[in-house]
């Protein structure tokens, strides 16, 4: 039996909708992310807006493997669900990112294509930000999560071997870094990973 080792992938997705039909924009995106909920493998998803009143959106979700990711791709709930937003999704783009690094590199921006047509993967040239900011926003994650859990070992598990607590630890926070904290922190500051403007600061 071969055990696989693959890493999970991140599907970036920028997309262009009228602003007029942001509820219903928003609302096929829930529809969507329920649908891939549904397939094994599906580790979460996400998205944003580009600014108030715009109709540039960037979508992630993320799949464990290269498998489980074809899987929802060519399903026909996926296909129906893209069929559905005819008339309110007018061009897409699409980028595949392994590893962690998904989380910080910016979509790029959307190819006038008809939604009709296949997806263009498109290469990953698109700049990620500094590495001593990923670092920091890593830590910003860690740190709260680290402290709570060695707080909560020690005195829950007092008497428990150092090394039996640490594997505990690790193996909780993993998971919680990866699928829940650092993808929000990294939305959070998505202004200062990208040299941006502030968001309190942006003329209103």
């Amino acid at each position: 039996m071969t055990v696989s080792h693959a890493a999970p992938v991140t599907v970036a997705v920028a997309r262009r909708a009228d602003p007029a039909r942001t509820d219903e924009m928003v609302a096929w995106m829930r529809a969507g992310t329920a649908l891939a909920e549904a397939f094994p493998g599906f580790l979460g998803a996400g998205w944003v807006r580009s600014a108030p009143g715009s109709g540039d959106w960037h979508m992630l979700y993320r799949f464990a493997d290269e498998d489980t990711l074809r899987r929802w791709e060519n399903s026909p709930q996926r296909h129906w669900w893209l069929t559905s937003a005819q008339g309110i999704v007018e061009h897409t783009r699409v980028e595949r990112r392994t590893g962690i690094e998904g989380w910080f590199d910016p979509p790029r921006e959307p190819a006038a294509a008809p939604l009709a047509a296949p997806p263009v993967v498109a290469p990953l040239v698109a700049p990620s930000p500094p590495r001593w900011k990923q670092a920091v926003t890593i830590w910003l994650a860690f740190f709260p999560l680290s402290l709570t859990a060695t707080l909560l070992t020690g005195h829950l598990l007092p008497h428990l071997p150092t090394a039996a607590r640490v594997l505990i630890m690790t193996l909780s926070l993993t998971p919680l870094m990866t699928y829940l904290v650092l993808p929000r922190i990294t939305r959070a500051l998505h202004w200062w990973l990208h040299g941006q403007q502030p968001p309190w600061r942006e003329p209103r």
